[in-house]
């Protein structure tokens, strides 16, 4: 019977990672100003979700950054055109911005980092875009998130 239970719990425990990892996911960026994805689900499950960046590149921050930021749909556009004035300084991210539900750094050819946001944030039914805010990437840069059970 314990050695059941053992058995039992040890499986258990194999299948944490899998379930973690279903409140994350990696997405790359390369020199030809490209996601490798259009497309991102969000379990309701998760507290956090976090996003993984990596610029798989070799072109510098300064002229061939990325980031990753998550608005709603209908604010996208605007925050681009906002963030595009306030400079690499602030990550092409307007300073204070609401609309702005989560960003990364603006990182270079080689580098990575993340993003970590509570799922709480979004709204069931509600169309959210995920971009890159360097200027004149927001256009090909882009794809979908969206909330799922």
């Amino acid at each position: 019977m314990i050695r059941h239970m053992a058995v039992a719990v040890f499986l258990g425990l194999l299948s944490l990672p899998a379930m973690a990892d279903d409140c994350s996911v990696t997405v790359e960026a390369n020199d030809q100003m490209q996601f490798d994805t259009d497309a991102i689900e969000v379990s309701q499950s998760c507290d956090e979700f976090t996003v993984n960046l990596e610029h798989t590149g070799s072109m510098p921050v300064e002229s061939m950054g990325h980031n990753w930021v998550l608005t709603r749909e209908d604010d996208m556009s605007d925050v681009a055109g906002a963030g595009a004035g306030a400079g690499v300084d602030n990550d092409y991210i307007e300073p204070g911005d609401d609309r702005v539900i989560a960003h990364t750094e603006l990182i270079g050819g080689g580098e990575s980092t993340s993003v970590t946001f509570a799922v709480d944030e979004l709204e069931d039914g509600e169309d959210y875009t995920f971009f890159c805010s360097f200027p004149g990437h927001s256009g090909p840069m882009q794809g979908s998130v969206s909330l799922v059970d």
